[in-house]
């Protein structure tokens, strides 16, 4: 459904993209990812036909977005990190003036109707759109996207300045939406993506860093690689025995366990440090209760796949 391939973005001598590539299949959700100043906005802005690409392509169904952009464009619903509304508008103006810019064919009053349902906004159909709270003006963003039912939705950022309630409902939605649609999430919120996305793309500084799977991605860093252990005894002299055990990274205080021991957060430099560290309790006299993995969070493979590149680069 959507191809990007070899796109590069120069200003002057600056890359904001750098040779880029990837494909997205129909029905999928993905989560374009990346901190500030990494290249999502320019890449979406790419993909939607705003900019064009310095080289490279961006297919949408097969059409090439900047050699056939009306017909591309047709087949994306976009919404922008700050969402193009008309503030002086009520919603049912903007979403019928939406209707006839997109020169839509479908049943007026019954496709914009299916849209309000959609979203959730049919008790502010009459309001006026700047009267609305952020959260209610994020969903009208949402509907003037769905006018025309194109098969691509891209979101840039669609939950920034929401309160925590509206994040959720806002999720809910791109995810219900991710049943009929293909969807690309682009933003810098890695919550969002463990909550909505099927699958991760990475980019920082303009260069893809991963594509995979979000429940495989730990495994393109080595998997989990902490351990929460439960162990009795006097905390210092337990944070002075695990820190010195062969292959513990480091070693911190977590919270006091139920039966009188205290839970701990260790960080291994490298795999399978049970034996060491079992041996090591046990010259101590240091009973240790309980110990498992600590599945990696998206926080940490995000770290820990900037810093790989990093290291590639050297």
């Amino acid at each position: 459904m959507i191809e990007i391939k070899n796109v590069v973005k120069k200003y002057g001598s600056l890359y904001a993209v750098k040779d880029i590539s990837f494909t997205i299949g129909t029905g999928e959700i993905v989560g374009f990812l990346g901190p500030n100043g990494a290249g999502k906005s320019t890449t979406m802005n790419i993909l939607t036909g705003y900019l064009s690409a310095t080289s490279g392509s961006a297919m949408i169904d097969g059409i090439d977005i900047l050699e056939n952009p009306i017909a591309a464009k047709r087949r994306i619903g976009f919404l922008p990190e700050q969402p193009p509304l008309y503030l002086d508008m009520t919603v049912k103006e903007y979403l019928n003036f939406v209707y006839d810019l997109k020169h839509c064919t479908l049943n007026r009053k019954k496709h914009i109707a299916e849209i309000c349902e959609v979203v959730k906004i049919g008790n502010v159909y009459n309001r006026i759109i700047g009267h609305l709270s952020k959260g209610y003006r994020q969903r009208v963003g949402i509907a003037q996207a769905l006018i025309g039912n194109p098969p691509v939705l891209i979101f840039d950022e669609p939950t920034v300045g929401l309160d925590p309630q509206q994040i959720i409902e806002i999720r809910n939605l791109i995810g219900a939406l991710g049943q009929k649609h293909t969807v690309i999430l682009s933003t810098h919120i890695l919550s969002e993506v463990q909550a909505v996305c099927d699958r991760i793309i990475v980019i920082n500084k303009g260069e893809l860093v991963a594509d995979e799977k979000t429940s495989e991605l730990g495994n393109l860093v080595g998997g989990a690689k902490k351990l929460s252990a439960k162990i009795a005894g006097d905390v210092d002299e337990v944070l002075n025995i695990v820190g010195n055990v062969d292959g513990v990274r480091s070693v911190k205080f977590d919270s006091p366990a139920e039966d009188g021991s205290n839970t701990y957060i260790i960080e291994q430099r490298v795999p399978h440090v049970e034996k060491q560290l079992f041996y090591a309790l046990s010259r101590a006299n240091l009973p240790l209760t309980g110990l498992c993995e600590v599945q990696m969070s998206l926080e940490d493979v995000f770290i820990a796949l900037i810093e790989n590149k990093r290291k590639e680069n050297v």
